[in-house]
């Protein structure tokens, strides 16, 4: 794919559905009594995994417009007859591993190539202490992984990490315990199951950095409006920001708190980024972005914001090496276990685009305002490195060219013709 540079950028854009909500609302949705209606799903194929590891557990779920779910209940799954896929979807293992491990049968839940090589043991360990029967194939700590149900205790977990979807997966599993379920994390990671969960009926409450549930809840089914995806938003955010005369409109984008950290990033290296319209959809604070071209500032990503930005790193990469100054990125070594090893796959594309940069331990230094060039780009199918080097090559000489350009399709099928559509 040939990404040509854009003279400007000006219109309005609607983004697809949050990819962290659109995965939530079919796993709780089949868990619920009753149907559950999801509108403004993200037909990607990491939710469209999830859509069928449900189907394979006996839930009924169409998805001819809007996303219906017949739910059976907290009890209500049905041993799969064959290995749940979950394909490149790391959330879609995670969190169902919670799920299926307090089931009354065993099963075997996979994915493709890379989600076998993604670490797994940081679900195993506290699945295993509240009792559950878990292990990677061939003695690893890898997919496939190799579920038996069992009765599960209610357990305190001090994560090592700041991860939702670790977080997600002990909550899940504590709906299944015997008592309550609490996990503390080092930061707050994203919040959307909290809160989904507990619009569902679920007994669940936050305090500062802990998340406790209660077991063996009534859910019940709901009408979700799903809002519209930051993390995909990010791109347009970063192009408008990047393309000389640019202003473009990004309508109902999902700002939670624990998500808004591109935005909090961006403001720091001097982004003219308005809200407007600011408002409640679901129980998710949501608002348009109107963002115009800047001339940007180098800043310092660290601490607690990293797991509000962790997946906007790539395209704030190309923020970083557009802007002036040093911009340092550290506490991100999540990123290294990836869908690639995110660290090294920025720098090495950044440097093949003339940029000045060098990957650390945990992240990355980009010393910014050099040109940029063409370069062909090996995003290692990563959706998020394909597009984050798609908005670079907009402001480069040649452009650029984006290599495998299909993967995408995990989180934003429609993303180059989006993109496309905003040169004028």
């Amino acid at each position: 794919m040939m990404i040509k540079p854009a003279r400007s950028l000006n219109g309005e854009i609607h983004i697809p559905g949050d990819k962290s909500i659109s995965h939530r609302s079919v796993m709780f949705g089949a868990l619920a009594e009753g149907m559950t209606e999801v509108a403004h799903f993200l037909l990607g194929a990491d939710c469209l995994s999830t859509i069928s590891c449900f189907q394979k557990l006996g839930i009924e779920i169409q998805t001819d417009g809007c996303i219906r779910i017949h739910g059976k209940g907290l009890h209500g799954l049905r041993p799969p007859a064959s290995v749940l896929d979950a394909g490149n979807s790391g959330t879609t293992v995670r969190l169902l591993s919670g799920i299926l491990a307090g089931q009354p049968f065993s099963c075997t839940l996979s994915g493709d190539a890379s989600i076998q090589k993604r670490p797994m043991k940081r679900i195993i360990t506290p699945l295993r202490e509240m009792g559950a029967g878990i292990a990677g194939a061939n003695e690893t700590d890898c997919a496939p992984l190799l579920i038996n149900g069992a009765p599960l205790h209610g357990i305190h977990y001090q994560s090592p990490v700041a991860s939702a979807q670790v977080k997600s997966c002990v909550l899940l599993a504590g709906l299944y315990a015997d008592g309550p379920t609490s996990v503390t994390e080092p930061s707050l990671s994203r919040n959307h199951t909290e809160r989904m969960l507990a619009s569902f009926g679920a007994d669940v409450t936050s305090s500062h950095t802990t998340a406790t549930i209660l077991p063996d809840p009534a859910l019940v089914g709901q009408k979700i409006d799903v809002p519209g995806d930051i993390s995909s938003a990010a791109y347009f955010i970063a192009a408008a920001l990047l393309v000389p005369n640019a202003e473009v409109l990004i309508h109902d984008v999902g700002v939670n708190p624990t998500r808004d950290g591109i935005l909090r990033a961006a403001k720091a290296m001097n982004a003219d980024i308005t809200r407007l319209n600011e408002h409640q959809v679901s129980g998710e604070p949501v608002c348009d972005l109107l963002v115009r071209s800047s001339s940007l500032s180098a800043t310092t990503i660290e601490g607690g914001m990293i797991p509000a930005l962790i997946d906007e790193i790539p395209v704030l990469a190309v923020m970083a090496a557009y802007a002036q100054g040093t911009t340092v990125i550290r506490d991100a070594a999540e990123l290294k276990v990836k869908e690639s090893n995110r660290i090294e796959t920025i720098v090495t594309n950044l440097k093949r685009m003339g940029a000045d940069a060098e990957a650390t331990e945990d992240g990355m230094v980009i010393h910014g305002g050099k040109p940029l060039h063409y370069a062909q780009i090996d995003p290692h199918a990563d959706h998020r490195i394909a597009m984050a080097f798609a908005v670079a090559a907009l402001c480069a000489q040649g452009g650029a060219e984006i290599l495998n350009p299909e993967c995408v399709s995990i989180s934003y099928p429609e993303f180059y013709r989006d993109l496309i559509s905003l040169y004028s």
